[in-house]
């Protein structure tokens, strides 16, 4: 197998995994709807992990918040978990989720 080949058929599995595309030839669909809400939510808690104040200041809000935003926007493979956070935390301000910037709290949590 050639390596444009393999590496064709692993951006297709990512595409499928992350970025809700279709099923790569020889793969399962519905194994790997199960495997992309699985890593969807791993995303979530590392995320939480990550940024434990915006965890705490959405509360129970976090979960579906985080899986509305990434529905809309998967974390790319080559995404830095840093900058899906902070593309996050303006997504949340822009809807209303979270305040807009004050000083000290939320510069906190973009610079984690």
């Amino acid at each position: 197998m050639s390596r444009e080949r393999l590496a064709r058929q692993q951006a297709e599995l990512l595409r499928a995994l992350l970025a809700d595309g279709p099923a790569p030839e020889g793969f399962d669909a519905t194994r790997l709807r199960v495997e992309a809400n699985v890593l969807r939510r791993k995303h979530g808690r590392v995320l939480a992990y990550q940024r434990p104040e915006l965890a705490e200041a959405l509360g129970e809000r976090f979960g579906p918040l985080f899986t509305e935003f990434n529905a809309g926007r998967p974390k790319r493979d080559t995404e830095r978990s840093g900058e899906y956070a902070d593309e996050f935390v303006t997504w949340l301000i822009a809807g209303g989720h979270l305040p807009k910037r004050r000083r000290g709290w939320l510069t906190r949590i973009r610079r984690r």
